[in-house]
């Protein structure tokens, strides 16, 4: 019985990691970006936390926001502010694979939001944005729903 029940947990956790990936946007414990508000990287130039009792569901994840004007910013214009690759690592979607991402290596580039795996990565992406968003932009289509 013990072991049925470990293969079971193990299966199960399988099965919902693989899921996660396979989402077109990077959730993590049922949070997009990790529950940070996606409107606050663009009007206070910092990650605040969203709360609670002020999300919306967006692209098939749950988005939270830290006040009423900002969700209601994201509900009118989802596409502005949502991160690209679905919050993805930029880096890794420019490699042609889905990573996932830390709210600390945000980057705001031509009005878009970016986020990479972690510091390192950031390093090596901001020494050419441009030239990563182009790959990141042609895989993103060909990666998007895979896991």
């Amino acid at each position: 019985m013990k072991r049925t029940l470990s293969t079971f947990v193990f299966a199960a956790f399988i099965l919902l990691h693989a899921h996660a990936q396979k989402s077109p946007v990077y959730v993590d414990k049922g949070k997009a970006i990790h529950g940070y508000d996606a409107v606050a990287f663009f009007t206070d130039s910092k990650p605040v936390m969203g709360k609670e009792n002020l999300t919306c569901q967006y692209n098939g994840a749950t988005w939270y926001f830290a006040d009423q004007q900002h969700l209601e910013s994201f509900k009118a214009n989802p596409e502005k502010y949502a991160p690209q690759y679905g919050g993805y690592c930029a880096y890794g979607t420019s490699q042609g694979h889905k990573a996932p991402t830390e709210v600390e290596t945000w980057t705001v580039v031509d009005g878009k939001l970016y986020f990479n795996y972690n510091a390192k990565v950031k390093e090596m992406w901001v020494k050419d944005q441009l030239g990563f968003i182009k790959k990141a932009d042609e895989q993103w289509p060909m990666i998007k729903d895979k896991q």
